[in-house]
C-alpha cells in the first residue's frame, strides 16, 4: 500500500495482481452479489454512471451509519469509480463527515491483472480516523476480494 498526500488531503492507494483475466475481476468489482461477499452488501448498486446506492457500517454518535454512494465513472474491464459519502458533521474521530471518492483501475499483465485502489479526499484533519481505520480496511477488503474472485473465475470455468 501506498499512500498519498496533499496539504489538505490524503488518499489510500492500494496495488494488488490477481492471475485472473480483467473480466472476471471487473464482474466481481461490478456485482453487487459479489460485492457482498468482499466489501459490504450494497443496497441498490448498477454499475451505471448516476446511479446511487448505500452501504450500511456502523453508526456513530449523530451518524446513522449510511454510506451514501453514486456511480461517476464506468469504463467496462478498465474503471470504475463512485463518490463515498458519509459520517455527520457533529461527530469528530470515527463517523465524522467524510466526503470521498473510491476509484479502481484495471490493467491487464501477462501474469494476469493489476488492480490499482485509489480512495481520495480524506481531509486533513477531520477524517484523519476514517482515513487510519480504513488504510488497514482496504488491504483486508483486497485479501477477501482475492478470494471472492478465485471463487468466481473457478465457478466460470468449470460450469
Amino acid at each position: 500500500m501506498t499512500d498519498t498526500a496533499s496539504q489538505d488531503r490524503q488518499a489510500i492507494v492500494v496495488d494488488e495482481v490477481f492471475s485472473h483475466s480483467r473480466e472476471v475481476v471487473w464482474k466481481t468489482l461490478t456485482n453487487g452479489d459479489l460485492i457482498g461477499r468482499w466489501l459490504m452488501a450494497p443496497n441498490g448498486f448498477k454499475p451505471v454512471v448516476g446511479s446511487q446506492f448505500t452501504f450500511q457500517t456502523r453508526p456513530a454518535g449523530e451518524w446513522d451509519g449510511t454510506i451514501h454512494c453514486e456511480v461517476l465513472e464506468v469504463v467496462e474491464n478498465e474503471r470504475l469509480s463512485y463518490a463515498w459519502r458519509g459520517g455527520h458533521a457533529g461527530n469528530e474521530g470515527y463517523g465524522s463527515k467524510l466526503e470521498t471518492v473510491v476509484t479502481f483501475i484495471l490493467s491487464s499483465l501477462e501474469t494476469g491483472t493489476r488492480l490499482r485502489l485509489i480512495h481520495s479526499g480524506f481531509q486533513r484533519p477531520t477524517n484523519d480516523t476514517a482515513y487510519q481505520n480504513m488504510s488497514e480496511g482496504w488491504k483486508k477488503v483486497v485479501k477477501k476480494l482475492d478470494t471472492v474472485i478465485a471463487e468466481e473465475a473457478s465457478s466460470t470455468t468449470f460450469h
